[in-house]
């Protein structure tokens, strides 16, 4: 398994999933990451299987099933963690990659989870079980979210009883890519450096 590394070798890590269409250096993640890495934050990217399999074959091909999507990160989290035995260890990433790690995270004894467009339900469909275990979760949580994301937008998530562990940052207008609507006035490069501001200081914070 390859993973992409950037930032410095002694900068907090940060292990960063790519979401369920876009590989792991797509414009989104790259941008994001040259944030991170401006914020003294070092990113580590890896891809799924099937998207490793789509790079390689060029066939566009669904996500793995859940159970391999997830014994993929404990791979990479044991990995990392062999490589940097002592370092904090945040986890998470774009909305399908971070889901996975939100089902991991108390497993695995992570320092914080860092979700980026969390999808809390198919648009236009209730969240079923997506919700469960984000009701109990004890590890240290940071969303960033759009307030009109159709995966899960601020109204209604305010009605979900999440853990208290769990923290928002709502980007205004945002989509679940955060882009936002030109009439709102915001953009979404602004939204990135937001969003990287903030992870950075949940990261300063633990």
């Amino acid at each position: 398994m390859k993973l992409k590394r950037n930032g410095t070798q002694f900068s907090p890590l940060f292990i960063m999933a790519h979401g369920a269409g876009a590989p792991m250096d797509s414009d989104w993640m790259n941008d994001l990451t040259e944030i991170l890495v401006s914020h003294e934050i070092q990113v580590i990217r890896f891809e799924f299987p099937y998207m490793e399999e789509r790079r390689h074959s060029g066939t566009k091909k669904p996500p793995n099933a859940k159970k391999i999507l997830l014994e993929t990160w404990k791979e990479v989290i044991a990995k990392v963690r062999n490589e940097h035995p002592d370092s904090p260890l945040y986890i998470g990433g774009k909305s399908m990659g971070g889901r996975m790690a939100s089902l991991i995270a108390d497993e695995e004894g992570v320092t914080g989870l860092i979700a980026l467009g969390f999808p809390f339900h198919a648009p236009g469909k209730g969240p079923k079980d997506r919700i469960d275990h984000l009701l109990t979760l004890e590890c240290p949580t940071l969303i960033v979210q759009g307030t009109r994301d159709t995966m899960g937008s601020k109204e209604e998530c305010d009605s979900y009883p999440l853990s208290k562990k769990i923290q928002f940052h709502w980007l205004e207008d945002g989509d679940h890519s955060w882009k936002p609507r030109k009439k709102s006035g915001h953009t979404l490069a602004e939204h990135m450096q937001e969003a990287g501001e903030m992870i950075a200081q949940f990261i300063r914070k633990k």
